[in-house]
């Protein structure tokens, strides 16, 4: 029986109150909040503002919700500056509760992906300093320089990846559209996690196809672009949806329901 790692639901911004995300990770742990972080579109719908970072941040802080799972998902320069080096924003991650960061180096994204395979060796510095912060890198067409690069670089030698890189298969590119084919077979090499075109719609379906695919290893599924609603005319993040695909995967027996539910379910 394959183990989900983590339900992820991108795209958290400040048309969700942060006090409702906290109490959503404490009655479903293997929940996890993605935040999208893009200076240039900081503020607009999918792009949350760092004050709303930040009210997240202390409402976690508040309620020693130490165990929230919470990611990064960086685009745009927030990319470009990690290629390059730059830890800046990578620390205040760690200072905001962020435990995974993914690195979203797609052109789509606002990345420069020019030079993917010349960045190898400051990303391998990155995930070596901070240890503490699980590392993920979009896995597709467009980022195989940087993927094939830290593959390369750390199997040399018969050295193994580091227990803090992971990669997300998502030929989308972060544009929602379900693969083509079939999702990829895990390999136990590295930890796995599969995405696009997920939702409410489809996540009976996609969880069927990502446990055959990930047999006996954990993985885990990342969704963005089904969970937008219009509501009053606004693009909100719509915990409506996310409650869908929480309920599926229960049924699925791959989440555990919280305490209250279970009871009020047998009555």
């Amino acid at each position: 029986m394959p183990q989900l790692r983590a339900l992820g639901f991108c795209g958290a911004d400040d048309s969700v109150h942060p006090h409702h995300l906290v109490v959503l990770a404490q009655a479903y742990p293997r929940v996890e909040f993605g935040v999208l972080f893009r200076p240039d579109l900081e503020g607009r719908p999918r792009y949350a503002t760092t004050a709303w970072v930040e009210r997240l941040s202390h409402a976690m802080a508040s309620v020693s919700c130490s165990n929230m799972k919470l990611a990064a998902h960086l685009c745009g320069s927030r990319v470009n500056d990690v290629l390059r080096g730059d830890t800046a924003f990578i620390e205040q991650l760690e200072k905001w509760g962020f435990k995974r960061v993914q690195i979203n180096a797609t052109a789509v994204n606002g990345v420069d992906t020019s030079r993917l395979a010349e960045a190898v060796p400051a990303l391998c510095d990155i995930i070596s300093k901070y240890s503490a912060l699980e590392f993920i890198l979009q896995k597709n067409d467009e980022t195989e320089p940087l993927c094939n690069g830290l593959s390369s670089h750390y199997l040399s030698g018969e050295r193994k990846l580091p227990s803090n890189l992971s990669f997300l298969v998502d030929e989308s590119k972060g544009t929602g559209v379900a693969p083509i084919k079939s999702w990829p077979s895990a390999t136990g090499a590295y930890p796995i996690g599969y995405a696009g075109g997920i939702g409410p719609a489809n996540i009976q379906q996609v969880l069927e196809e990502t446990s055959a695919a990930a047999g006996e290893h954990p993985f885990w599924i990342d969704m963005e672009s089904s969970l937008r609603s219009i509501k009053n005319g606004v693009d909100v993040f719509d915990l409506d949806k996310c409650f869908l695909v929480m309920e599926a995967v229960c049924e699925a027996g791959l989440m555990e329901r919280p305490h209250y539910l279970v009871m009020y379910n047998k009555e």
